[in-house]
């Protein structure tokens, strides 16, 4: 059986997975903000449903569980090994009786349609290949969002100091660990246009988009 490019990402982070979790402590200040904001709209009688997708060790389903009145969390990830870092963050911390952790791949969220009322999708579409696969993803977010629910995306850019292109591009990033071995993982890096289109080729709607920290960001929701 061929391996697909999920395979990659998924053997790539369960390699990392203690050591890359270990390094991932506190939640990105534009989540924390985002989350923040946010009100719960879902309908009398319905459990409200907040998703963190690629969860990685939790930290921000942390941040859903603290700074929302969601009454359920799910963390998705597609690497066993972070999901059991996410389990041990949620033990330690106190939340693991609201959170749900599922292995899946961002590509096709295991989740009911308009069922999630809150979504964090952070630092994880731009490890999907090829592009058609990172709109469908986009497309798979609007159909689990509620009517009125809304999702922050977010995806590493040109804009950040390290990189000289102005256009977007696919390249690798190594992940040192401890002993010194080098890890390669795929990214698409990309430019805001980029990022804007492939949003508006998806069935999500745009509110609004920022850069900040070299990242590109942006609030949706359901078309």
């Amino acid at each position: 059986m061929t391996d697909t490019p999920q395979d990659s990402v998924k053997a790539t982070y369960d390699t990392i997975a203690e050591h890359f979790a270990a390094t991932r402590e506190y939640a990105w200040p534009e989540v924390e903000s985002f989350c923040a904001s946010q009100q719960i709209q879902s309908p009398p009688d319905t459990e409200s449903i907040g998703v963190d997708i690629g969860c990685g060790n939790g930290r921000h389903a942390e941040t859903l569980f603290e700074q929302t009145s969601l009454d359920k969390i799910i963390g998705v990830d597609v690497s066993r090994e972070l999901l059991h870092t996410a389990q041990k963050r949620a033990t330690n911390r106190g939340f693991i009786d609201d959170i749900a952790l599922i292995q899946a791949d961002a590509g096709s969220l295991p989740l009911e349609s308009q069922s999630v009322s809150i979504a964090v999708y952070v630092a994880t579409l731009h490890h999907l290949r090829p592009r058609r696969r990172r709109v469908a993803s986009l497309s798979a977010v609007a159909r689990v969002l509620e009517s009125d629910g809304r999702a922050l995306i977010s995806v590493w850019s040109t804009e950040h100091d390290q990189f000289e292109r102005s256009n977007g591009f696919d390249t690798t990033i190594e992940w040192t660990l401890p002993d010194g071995t080098s890890i390669p993982r795929y990214y698409h890096i990309y430019d805001p246009v980029e990022f804007r289109s492939d949003l508006e080729s998806s069935a999500l709607s745009i509110v609004e988009t920022e850069i900040s920290s070299g990242n590109c960001y942006a609030v949706v929701e359901n078309n």
